[in-house]
């Protein structure tokens, strides 16, 4: 699936790329390091993580990516539970509608519902 159907904008990441001289690419490989990769802490609560960050920047392209990322990665709800308490609870009323959204999103991912898939990533 294109990633022009997470955002728009991200139909423009190979020029992008481009006019940055790469620096993309070294994103995705820092992603892959402090993210993706198993160390003190699993993929998992790591992609969690990611997933709390991307809700405090209210940012939904991340945010349905980190998601997937989560439970690919084995996460289970009531593990995204408790992040998204954490969310709603430091973001207030804010932060519980972007904690609900990443709720929506989780629930349309394990019943195959998504209206769009983040692969191969939310930024890349």
């Amino acid at each position: 699936m294109s990633l022009k159907t997470i955002d728009p904008a991200l139909d423009l990441m190979g020029e992008f790329a481009k006019v940055t001289h790469g620096v993309t690419r070294h994103i995705q490989q820092m992603r892959q390091a402090a993210i993706f990769t198993d160390g003190a802490l699993p993929a998992r609560q790591k992609a969690l993580g990611a997933m709390l960050w991307s809700i405090s920047a209210r940012w939904e392209p991340c945010i349905v990516f980190y998601v997937q990322q989560a439970v690919t990665r084995g996460a289970t709800e009531a593990e995204l539970g408790d992040v998204l308490a954490v969310a709603a609870t430091m973001g207030g009323c804010v932060g519980e509608m972007w904690a609900l959204k990443a709720y929506r999103d989780y629930k349309d991912f394990i019943s195959g519902h998504a209206a769009r898939h983040a692969e191969p990533g939310c930024c890349t």
